[in-house]
């Protein structure tokens, strides 16, 4: 009796210690949108700077970036809908305090946009965690309009991109995009999040960019600073070839905590990691998709008049699959392709990438940003 009395206590207990913490109204689904929570929403916008509560649309229409087109409407109507970034600037898109995520980013920015430089910092960090070309970030590194239809990000109708990766953060959130063309740009931009709490085994959401125009020895590193524990949690790669011939038969390899010549982690040939088979190809012709976790699309670049440089991209969210490591992480593919005697051949591609994950602070500092010159074609 008395242990059924203490079992009917314990249960009590839990059941008082869960109604006084509530849903913190993070990690949405389907299965949760009905539970109440204590959860504050928030946006930040141009028409609302700094995401506070009733100051939207708060710009006076003769100080808007629209003002030649809202003359005749007054205050209140769209008056500020983009932000103007000049060449060489630094914009803030969001200076949030408190506790928190992130859970939606959408931008639309003009110009190039490998040279918009994309930058997160959590709480009181100097470096940032964040470091992309805002293009890669969403999957679309050779700067066209490519559909993107997946669980992480999306990109639509109208160079518009969206993102779903759950960013949490304790004390501060900063988020900027800088550009680094010659040219003045537009963005119009929205970062959704809600002021909540966090729990403590909750890592930072971290993406690092890398190029190389020419590759060496046959390898391509993904990443190789990773130290700390926390989970992987997706691959995009912008593969660009320089020979008329199938490419994508390297194995992408993660090294776990010390591993050194031998992964842990193999795959059998690249487009076998990205989620599909036998050259993407179906009836000699590439076969581009855009499914939840995977992706492949095909651009095609003219070089000169008759030459033709072929550029692929390539997303794989770990998102059911996160690669957990504990001190320790080194990405890497191989640069292989089939030579016209059906033998394997070490190429010398043009390979840009973005790899994500979630660790513990603080990161490891990562590698120089590329100048300029790396960035573009």
């Amino acid at each position: 009796m008395k242990f059924i009395i203490s079992l009917l206590l314990c249960h009590a207990a839990a059941i008082s210690i869960a109604q006084k913490t509530g849903f913190n109204g993070l990690d949405m689904n389907m299965g949760n949108l009905s539970r109440m929570s204590n959860a504050k929403t928030r946006s930040i916008c141009p028409e609302n700077i700094t995401g506070e509560p009733g100051k939207g649309g708060m710009t006076l229409a003769k100080n808007g970036t629209t003002r030649e087109y809202t003359q005749n409407l007054g205050d209140g109507w769209k008056t500020n809908p983009f932000v103007n970034i000049s060449s060489g600037q630094t914009y803030t898109m969001a200076d949030i305090t408190g506790m928190g995520a992130i859970q939606h980013i959408w931008m639309t920015p003009t110009g190039d946009w490998r040279t918009l430089i994309l930058r997160i910092y959590w709480d009181d960090e100097k470096e940032p965690s964040v470091e992309t070309p805002a293009g890669d970030f969403f999957g679309v590194g050779w700067g066209e309009y490519v559909p993107l239809n997946s669980a992480a990000v999306a990109v639509n109708p109208g160079n518009a991109f969206n993102c779903y990766w759950s960013m949490p953060f304790r004390k501060k959130c900063k988020m900027t995009l800088q550009n680094v063309s010659r040219e003045g740009i537009e963005l119009f931009y929205q970062v959704d999040y809600t002021l909540t709490d966090v729990p403590d085994d909750a890592g930072y959401f971290h993406a690092q960019f890398r190029r190389k125009k020419k590759t060496s020895g046959g390898i391509y590193t993904l990443v190789d600073s990773i130290e700390g524990r926390g989970q992987y949690v997706g691959t995009y790669i912008a593969w660009g070839t320089k020979k008329h011939s199938w490419w994508g038969e390297g194995e992408v390899k993660f090294y776990l905590d010390g591993d050194t010549k031998y992964p842990t982690i193999i795959s059998t040939g690249t487009e076998d990691y990205f989620g599909g088979s036998y050259n993407f190809e179906l009836n000699y012709r590439y076969q581009t998709f855009s499914a939840a976790y995977t992706g492949f699309h095909e651009l095609s670049k003219k070089d000169g008049l008759y030459n033709s440089v072929s550029r692929y991209g390539m997303y794989r969210w770990h998102i059911m699959d996160p690669v957990r490591f504990e001190k320790s992480l080194r990405v890497t593919v191989q640069d292989l392709g089939w030579e016209n005697n059906y033998r394997y051949s070490i190429r010398e591609s043009d390979i840009s990438s973005v790899v994500f994950w979630y660790q513990a602070e603080p990161h490891k500092s990562f590698p120089k940003f590329p100048e300029m010159k790396e960035l573009i074609d």
